[in-house]
């Protein structure tokens, strides 16, 4: 038996954010009703990279089922009221403001559904000077600040993969979460309201409080802005290589036993950490030059036996070839396909995963709403 086995779910979702909460409810035993408009969900047509169909799509909803509902009409908005009425929980990432126009105003369903968990999913909340806005990933990583402490000295740039909407929907399912285990033991329900803007800012703290203190960030591509060395360094043949020395006892073990120089840290220059970062260039050109004398291969042993935290500057192929990557593979309509196994790791209950929906391929088994106990 799964944790959330007997759950039922009606999301009301399109790209990424909700998806990536859902498809976790789903991993977990839920039973998952996606709602598509008759056209899917437009994120089936993000890029044809899996099979023809879209990577975003396989990703986030194996297991789930889908039902075309066509909002715009009476007898839709019928279906999907009878489904709600059978559900545990509703998750909808639409326009603010598209579910309370179509009747479904989280405050109505609260009302007639105690029981129900609501997660709403905005760009910038209900309230506020921007709450009109439509958001997506990149203008978040933009208006949050992200961008502007994200790449290098010479310009800023965007994380590489939809940092935003998968931070909101991480968000989303631990508060979902909470709120059915305050059911268990309330018997009530919840509305949860999550904007991608106040998720970013959340995670962005730490830079948040550097600046206003009037040290603020610089952008500083794969090093680190307050210790050093900690960057990307190069063998003899050319393999990036980037390390972490975090304290004293690193530092002089990997002057000792990596660059063989173990009367470097005795130093009034390379001395202490803030020693190393006022003179960051200096620091940087001795661990450099001493890497770029070694092979890979040597210079990979010279770190592990040291105990120094390191790791290759690798590629997307070499994340498909790592001998470390953990995989499963989904069922999808045009064929079974193998990516990255989710992250946790349950000793002794090992999880199968649901296949990846057609459009529609679920509505005429799920519009009839079942006898659930949220309406008891």
């Amino acid at each position: 038996m799964l944790p959330l086995d007997g759950i039922r779910v009606i999301a009301v979702e399109q790209a990424v954010a909700a998806p990536f909460c859902s498809s976790r409810l789903a991993d977990a035993g839920a039973e998952v009703i996606k709602i598509e408009r008759p056209e899917g969900d437009f994120a089936r047509g993000y890029d044809a990279a899996a099979k023809g169909q879209s990577s975003y799509f396989v990703w986030l909803n194996r297991g789930k089922q889908s039902v075309v509902v066509d909002l715009a009409t009476r007898e839709g908005r019928a279906d999907l009221e009878a489904l709600i009425a059978s559900a545990d929980i509703l998750l909808q990432n639409l326009k603010p403001g598209s579910m309370d126009k179509l009747g479904f105003s989280r405050e109505r369903l609260r009302k007639d559904y105690p029981k129900l968990i609501c997660c709403t999913i905005t760009g910038y909340g209900d309230e506020g000077p921007y709450a009109h806005r439509k958001a997506y990933d990149l203008l978040i990583q933009a208006e949050s600040g992200l961008a502007s402490v994200t790449g290098n000295p010479d310009g800023a740039s965007r994380v590489g993969m939809s940092i935003v909407d998968v931070a909101t929907g991480a968000t989303a399912h631990a508060a979902i979460l909470e709120a059915l285990i305050a059911r268990g033991r309330t018997g009530n329900g919840a509305d949860i309201r999550i904007s991608m803007f106040d998720v970013m800012a959340d995670w962005l703290t730490v830079p948040l409080l550097n600046s206003e203190a009037g040290n603020p960030p610089k952008r500083m591509g794969l090093a680190h802005p307050s210790i050093a060395p900690y960057g990307v360094f190069r063998s003899k043949d050319g393999k990036e290589i980037l390390i972490s020395i975090q304290s004293e006892r690193e530092w002089k073990k990997l002057c000792a036993d990596v660059l063989g120089q173990p009367d470097l840290p005795n130093d009034p220059r390379f001395a202490n950490m803030v020693e190393r970062v006022r003179n960051r260039q200096l620091t940087d050109k001795i661990v450099g030059d001493s890497f770029g004398t070694m092979a890979r291969n040597e210079l990979l042993k010279r770190l592990s036996d040291a105990d120094i935290a390191f790791a290759e500057v690798n590629t997307m192929d070499d994340l498909g070839h790592h001998p470390h990557l953990r995989r499963i593979e989904v069922a999808t309509p045009n064929g079974p396909l193998s990516y990255p196994a989710p992250a946790p790791i349950v000793v002794g209950e090992p999880r199968r995963y649901g296949a990846v929906p057609g459009i529609g391929d679920h509505t005429n088994l799920s519009t009839t709403p079942r006898t659930k106990s949220q309406t008891s």
